[in-house]
């Protein structure tokens, strides 16, 4: 028989959940805002049955998602497994069949062609349904209310593709989800397409192009009329997947790359624009234009900043080097030069998750928030990945340069946070954040209620689980008529 691991990604911190349920009305601490009217969407990585193989990363777990719905000063919570084509089949067979993360030599034979994908990365309403997202594979649709799921979907045909992109941006403007999909034509290949979709789900806009190198494109951004893909020398190679090693390297010795193209391009128009080797960049916060510049924030380190991803020549991860700052990068449509213009730090908190009002996608912006690296707070849990580090959440105001923080405790760490506008008019930046604080001491998590530019006062509002939920990755809030049938 086969069990979990005693160890690694199974226990502590990363210990596992697998649990579907429904509660619907949560223990309230504080007062929970009368005006917030929706539901907070998120997922995590939460394996059905024991790997196939020990140690493997801890992303390639079935996506769990979950529902918090907020009306009226409550909140209920709701919880499903992403039923995926590889869920159903495990599922009937009672144990793993698929192997190693983004490895499908690894798999049980039985389900060779088959989709791998887990729907773990990110969920997003949009077009009357839920999308739930892994970059490896295509978009799951799930219903909105009951979470129970529908199946893959290439939107009627019109996006036949093997991948989805799990951090899609909404243009405020015209309402059309902008994506891309890499590594579509097979494992390892250089292929990218962007696509925009509208509302009533047709695709309306498609490009291809070739990234310099195999890698993964996590995250990209628009920029008005542009899109902006950040390249960091994170690739693979097929020896890889033959000696089953983790499917990505980091490479010190490519280049790191801003790509920025038209969005009404057919790919040609591409322009790869090289900054400092090595340097990475895994999650964007936003992305404008200014003249005939186009500004990237994000977080950037030194050197390769996911341990679980391993140096190509054997280096010894170095956290001080890998340490991610908030970072404009620009580029300079008008110039000749193939090279990045300035790299300028932004904040002095170090940290990742960044998220803004995403109303203001791909425009001049104000306001943006991360959880932050309070690297000298005491921490008593148990250990794990980033444990004791993703302790702070913090708001930086670019225009005024200041920083507020709120520090979650010396018990455990916060979840990526969500922005929630007071209403559909309202202000950049007027409404509140929501984000999981997990205590890893008593085994518990809280989704806490800030305001959103007074974060430092801490939570106006706790709903307190009765359990603490796995990790998570990313999610997204739905207002109240995102939500009508």
């Amino acid at each position: 028989m086969v069990h979990f691991p005693q160890d690694g990604i199974y226990q502590d911190v990363l210990r596992l959940v697998r649990l579907e349920g429904d509660i619907g009305d949560l223990e309230i601490e504080g007062d929970v805002p009368a005006e917030m009217d929706g539901a907070f969407y998120r997922v995590h990585p939460d394996p059905q049955f024991a790997p196939r193989k020990a140690g493997d990363q801890f992303f390639n777990g079935d996506g769990m998602v979950t529902m918090f719905r907020v009306h009226d000063g409550k909140i209920s919570f709701r919880q499903r497994y992403a039923k995926t084509d590889k869920w159903k089949l495990e599922n009937e067979a009672g144990h793993a069949l698929f192997g190693s993360y983004r490895n499908p030599l690894t798999d049980d034979p039985s389900v060779k062609g088959a989709y791998r994908g887990t729907a773990n990365t990110n969920v997003l309403v949009f077009n009357d349904k839920l999308l739930a997202m892994k970059e490896d594979s295509p978009c799951l649709v799930m219903d909105k209310l009951s979470l129970e799921t529908d199946g893959y979907t290439d939107f009627s045909g019109e996006l036949p593709l093997r991948t989805f992109g799990a951090h899609p941006k909404i243009d405020a403007a015209t309402g059309n989800l902008c994506n891309i999909s890499y590594a579509s034509k097979g494992d390892l290949s250089r292929d990218v397409t962007y696509f925009e979709i509208d509302r009533d789900g047709h695709v309306v806009a498609r490009a291809e192009f070739e990234v310099p190198y195999y890698t993964m494109l996590h995250d990209f951004c628009i920029a008005n009329d542009y899109i902006v893909i950040p390249v960091s020398p994170y690739s693979s190679d097929m020896s890889v997947l033959e000696q089953d090693r983790p499917h990505f390297y980091y490479d010190r010795a490519l280049p790191s790359y801003i790509g920025v193209m038209r969005r009404d391009s057919d790919g040609s128009d591409m322009r790869w624009f090289k900054h400092e080797p090595g340097s990475c960049s895994c999650h964007v916060m936003n992305a404008f234009k200014e003249g005939s510049k186009i500004h990237l924030d994000t977080p950037v380190s030194k050197i390769g900043s996911l341990p679980f991803f391993p140096d190509k020549d054997g280096a010894p991860f170095d956290p001080a080097l890998a340490m991610t700052e908030l970072s404009r990068i620009t580029v300079d449509l008008s110039s000749n030069s193939d090279e990045v213009e300035s790299i300028t730090r932004l904040g002095d908190a170090p940290g990742e998750f960044p998220r803004i009002d995403d109303r203001m996608a791909g425009k001049p912006y104000r306001h943006g928030w991360m959880i932050t690296y309070s690297l000298e707070k005491p921490y008593n849990g148990p250990p794990g990945p980033f444990a004791g580090v993703i302790n702070t959440l913090t708001h930086f105001d670019l225009e005024t340069g200041q920083e507020q923080s709120w520090w979650c405790g010396p018990d455990g760490s916060i979840q990526e946070p969500c922005f929630i506008p007071r209403n559909a008019d309202a202000a950049e930046g007027d409404g509140w954040l929501v984000a999981l604080v997990d205590d890893h001491v008593h085994n518990y998590s809280d989704l806490c209620i800030f305001d959103a530019c007074d974060v430092a006062k801490g939570p106006v509002a706790r709903a307190k689980l009765p359990i603490r939920l796995r990790q998570g990755l990313h999610g997204n809030w739905a207002a109240a008529d995102m939500l009508a049938a």
